[in-house]
């Protein structure tokens, strides 16, 4: 019997000691953990080993080939941006204006501008060694533009029956649902029916619905109702996507659009936002111009400008919508980001453009100016009509998640909108720390757990054990946004380390050749 207890004590000590030993890839020492499920902090140690989380506690007797002293700072779960415009992500595939900001996984394809035909791009990308994880919505825009072009009536039977196949076909080959972009062309040519239609597709394959609303300016509360029945229609989940109240005479709308979401979801339709936090858009000029008059493409608005008598409408239809929606109602606040045939107007705006013309900046030349802008091919626009008000009030609404609207951007080309460098520091260091608006602990929320849940992920946006190791490692007292809307083409400060599938991509604040991002498929 002593032998036997001799032995049971022998193999003890023999384990104790091997754990004690154990060699982690990477053990993160001394941070404050964010637990994501109590939306609160603990002290403790974190080990990965491959691409997961391994063991969380006290490691300070284990080894690793790689330890970082988090001292001072907060470890999260890696940020996920459910609004991510990587349209250029085979081009940059690391994807380090994303990273940067501590993002890990991003849910592409928003605004109707998913591809259609999802499952063969998806298989193409996962040939690329990527920086972030990428989930993939198919676009409503892209499949009826795959089924009719861009003709403005509605689908015949048989087209419908085209798109809904392709919509099937999408969310077998991994879509995590359906994006509209019912602003724009071909997308604001369907009806509620069409869409409904589509919805229920994606629902019946566990898919959700993001839409940019059919209006977000004077038609804001209808385009909420709108989204709000196709939850109930199509029982699909619906994202309110970069919610707003564009243009002046709607600012302090969002007090009644949040009320009809929480009234949605009081009878239990699954309502929700997301948000960027900055007092500014970022679409195409042609926003400004009536969606009739772009029906058929470039060439069919081209004879339209060319008639006097259809020119005339759509130069009065351009002026109110710089007056009462997203041109609000000052030339200067259109701002040019990204201008092919014109680099120079890069970061200026349409003010600047009617007085370089030695035009006078008033809503009939500021018409002539979109015109003429679009006929010489678009351009990408930076438009100044968002109230602080509303952006304040839906960031603190416990249904809005933090999500950029940015894109793929790298230092010096074009003047794109700030929220593509800083969107998740923006809301950590000015929203949280200086303005006192949201707790950390509540913005770490609308970033990690809240997207994670959204998008049914069960492996991303805690930190436990098992869970992959997609981690975001910042300093809560420095952390803040740095470009702005004069000068955007900055990283943001205080952000150290980012781990994205248990590779260190960003060390020291500077991007490694590491790369663990991995395409995501819903089905």
């Amino acid at each position: 019997m002593k032998k036997l207890l001799l032995l049971v004590l022998v193999l003890t000590l023999f384990v104790d000691c091997s754990k004690a030993t154990s060699q982690f890839d990477l053990i993160i020492t001394n941070g404050s953990i964010y637990d994501a499920e109590n939306q609160s902090f603990y002290a403790g140690d974190i080990g990965i080993i491959g691409d997961e989380i391994s063991a969380i506690g006290d490691l300070q007797q284990n080894s690793a080939k790689r330890l970082i002293d988090a001292k001072g700072h907060v470890v999260s779960p890696g940020f996920i941006d459910v609004h991510a415009h990587i349209e250029q992500i085979m081009r940059l595939p690391a994807a380090e204006s994303f990273v940067k900001q501590g993002v890990t996984t991003v849910l592409a394809g928003p605004d109707g501008r998913g591809p259609a035909l999802l499952e063969e791009f998806l298989n193409s990308l996962e040939t690329y060694a990527l920086g972030i994880n990428t989930g993939w919505l198919v676009g409503h825009n892209s499949v009826r533009r795959a089924a009719m072009g861009t003709e403005n009536r509605a689908p015949t039977d048989e087209e419908l029956e085209v798109m809904k196949a392709i919509v099937d076909q999408a969310m077998d080959g991994g879509a995590f649902g359906i994006s509209t972009g019912l602003k724009y062309v071909p997308g604001a040519y369907a009806d509620v029916d069409e869409v409904i239609a589509l919805s229920q597709v994606a629902a019946a394959k566990g898919g959700i619905y993001t839409s940019h609303l059919r209006e977000e300016g004077l038609g804001l509360l209808d385009g909420v109702q709108e989204a709000i029945q196709i939850a109930r229609d199509a029982a699909i989940p619906v994202v309110l996507t970069h919610h707003k109240a564009i243009g002046k005479p709607m600012w302090g709308a969002s007090k009644k659009t949040l009320e009809m979401v929480d009234s949605a979801r009081n009878v239990g339709l699954d309502v929700m936002m997301d948000q960027y936090p900055y007092t500014a858009s970022s679409t195409g000029l042609s926003v400004l111009i009536p969606a009739w008059a772009m029906a058929g493409g470039s060439n069919e608005f081209k004879k339209r400008v060319a008639d006097p008598v259809t020119r005339k409408k759509i130069h009065e239809e351009i002026m109110f919508n710089i007056e009462y929606d997203r041109g609000g109602a000052d030339l200067d606040v259109v701002q040019f980001a990204s201008v092919s045939w014109k680099p120079d107007l890069n970061g200026r705006t349409l003010k600047d453009w009617a007085i370089e013309k030695g035009l006078e900046p008033n809503f009939s030349n500021g018409a002539d100016l979109v015109i003429e802008g679009q006929l010489n091919g678009g351009a990408s626009c930076v438009f100044h009509a968002i109230g602080e008000e509303d952006v304040q009030r839906i960031m603190q609404h416990p249904m809005a998640m933090v999500a950029s609207d940015g894109g793929l951007v790298e230092p010096g080309r074009g003047h794109p909108h700030p929220r593509s460098y800083g969107t998740f520091p923006r809301v950590l260091g000015y929203y949280s720390r200086e303005e006192g608006l949201i707790t950390l602990e509540f913005a770490l929320h609308k970033m990690t757990a809240l997207p994670a849940n959204r998008m049914g992920l069960t492996d991303r946006g805690y930190i436990k054990e098992g869970m992959k190791a997609d981690l975001t490692i910042f300093d809560p007292a420095t952390v803040r946004d740095v470009g702005t809307f004069e000068d955007p083409h900055h990283y943001p400060a205080g952000i150290p380390y980012v781990i994205v599938n248990g590779q260190l991509e960003v060390d020291g604040g500077e991007l490694t050749k590491n790369r663990g991002g991995i395409v995501l498929r819903k089905n």
